[in-house]
């Protein structure tokens, strides 16, 4: 995921049974709330969404939506971060390649079409079609018939177009009955359950994807099958209403009301939470950090996620291909330096590509994440000196509180590396994400991930695999791409791990990215919530939130 504010991932049961106590929220709505505990308006902040449909939207404001908006096939406990069944009554197979999905009944979309298995296979199909141009296409590449969906065009922006992929369905899906079908996966993967729970395999509605001109009126007013529905279309920076769905059949929301207020500058958000216009936000500005603790004390939540920053390097521009030059980039920089006077200490200094809470992460994976200008400076000399301009262009989103960072770490690198710079922070998320895709980025790039599914191959194959979704690098390494497949087809996620450790090294040895540090979830809730609870997978669950009367 990428984004802003990625997704989260639990840790231990005992520990998070404590952390929801201390945050004064549950887990989930059990049916026996009193009546005191439903209704009310809540006003959460919020980016511009890239998107609010589930098979392009990949960044964690649109995903935050569709999260409420969209129940799919599994869902993460809050407790244990472990996948359950959601819309799904089984997902079973005998030998990791061949899935077999069974679908609870009782579900609709909000325009009365039933959320059948037919559901399922038109969303995924929509996706994986390669002309549709679906952001979440390639997690769908491990499905038969995937290659034959694919097309290329022989000359990029020129005036020649694609040919039609060979096939327009995926092979591998196959309707066994209304509440089931089956999944053929072009080799085992043992992790397929687990990642399941990603917005990107939702449901769709058939009147969404009749045509492009049906998907575009679903992202404005999407047609979902979750908690909440939408009131009216999405106001682009402006809001984004949603409404209780009485009609969903899991555990309904507490709120009456739940409205994303959408802002392109995060001061401007946090003035407005003071001001008593906000109910939530998820996010403090740096420099506020310090205030917002003392003012606010136990109505602010803060625990470590699996939210990893970093700066990309556009090693499609000649002056990043050297790795011993990215190298010297990223042993210019000193973390703690940077998170102690730009986030007050609440950042831990990232020396691998995944935090501890993913399962077969390692802490010291990166050799060249620790300091050292002396060690940085003879990589420079050794890769011929720099070569580039005499400024080297900074690239952050605007509005989100990374300006301050960003100029930090480029401080530092033209201190040790006498490479000056300029700051380059003027587009807002949507924008920049676009200007990524097109290998628009000159220079350093910042850009976040978190998890998408508690799985290590999650943090490699989006963000480096040569079809990753997420690779605004370019990053293209045929032997990673081999490891990660290796793990894929590991007779269990344990063995897998070992590939994929393997994947992870050769990415911190090339370095088409600079990790810098993992996060913490900064969450201040304002005098009228009780209680919401915090997910470390899928971030706030605002259904919980139950407000004071």
């Amino acid at each position: 995921m990428r984004g802003k504010t990625p997704r989260k991932l639990a840790v231990g049961a005992a520990v998070l049974a404590l952390l929801a106590a201390a945050a004064g929220c549950s887990s989930e709505d059990t049916g026996g709330n009193a009546p005191e505990d439903l209704g009310g308006d809540l006003r959460v902040y919020s980016g511009e969404p890239e998107s609010l449909l589930p098979t392009q939207g990949a960044e964690s404001e649109g995903i935050s939506v569709m999260r409420h908006l969209y129940e799919g096939l599994v869902s993460y406990n809050a407790e244990t971060g472990k996948p359950e069944n959601a819309m799904a009554q089984s997902i079973e197979s005998t030998d990791q390649t061949k899935w077999t999905i069974k679908l609870k009944g009782g579900y609709k979309f909000d325009n009365g079409e039933p959320v059948n298995a037919d559901a399922y296979i038109r969303a995924w199909n929509y996706a994986a079609y390669g002309p549709n141009t679906q952001g979440n296409s390639y997690f769908f590449d491990r499905i038969v018939g995937y290659g034959d969906m694919q097309t290329k065009d022989p000359d990029d922006d020129g005036p020649k177009k694609a040919p039609e992929p060979k096939a327009k369905e995926l092979a591998g899906l196959k309707k066994l009955g209304d509440d089931s079908f089956e999944v053929t996966l072009a080799e085992p993967f043992a992790g397929f359950p687990t990642m399941l729970g990603y917005t990107g395999f939702a449901p769709l509605a058939d009147a969404c994807i009749k045509d492009a001109a049906a998907a575009k009126a679903c992202d404005e007013k999407p047609i979902g099958n979750g908690p909440f529905k939408m009131d009216g279309a999405w106001e682009h920076k402006v809001q984004i209403k949603l409404v209780r769905n009485p009609d969903f059949p899991g555990n309904k929301a507490k709120v009456d009301r739940l409205t994303y207020k959408i802002y392109d500058q995060l001061e401007t958000g946090y003035a407005d939470f003071q001001a008593g216009e906000l109910d939530i936000i998820d996010s403090v500005p740096p420099p506020k950090y310090k205030e917002a603790k003392a003012a606010y004390g136990d109505k602010m939540i803060e625990q470590p996620t699996t939210s990893l920053t970093y700066l990309g390097l556009p090693i499609y521009n000649p002056n990043f291909q050297d790795k011993k030059i990215r190298q010297a980039f990223s042993m210019a920089i000193d973390r703690q330096a940077i998170i102690d006077a730009v986030f007050a200490g609440q950042r831990t200094p990232a020396k691998s590509i995944a935090p501890s809470l993913i399962p077969g992460s390692r802490e010291t994976a990166c050799a060249a994440c620790a300091p050292d200008p002396a060690k940085a400076k003879a990589l420079l000399a050794e890769a011929g000196g720099w070569k580039g301009p005499a400024k080297v262009e900074y690239w952050f989103n605007a509005g989100a509180g990374h300006e301050q960072w960003v100029q930090a770490a480029a401080d530092q690198i033209k201190k040790n590396l006498g490479i000056d710079y300029t700051l380059k922070g003027n587009l807002q998320f949507p924008e920049y994400l676009a200007l990524g895709d097109k290998k628009g980025f000159t220079g350093p790039f910042r850009l976040g991930w978190g998890a998408d599914y508690p799985l290590l191959e999650n943090y490699l194959k989006p963000l480096f695999g040569k079809s990753g979704g997420s690779n605004y690098p370019k990053y293209d390494n045929p032997a990673f791409d081999d490891l990660i497949k290796q793990g894929d087809s590991a007779a269990n996620l344990d063995e897998a791990v070992a590939f994929y450790q393997k994947a992870e090294d050769i990415i911190m040895d090339d370095m088409p990215v600079i990790p810098m540090w993992f996060g913490r979830s900064v969450i201040i809730k304002g005098a009228k919530v009780k209680s919401v609870t915090y997910n470390r997978i899928s971030d706030l669950d605002y259904a919980t939130a139950t407000m004071v009367k």
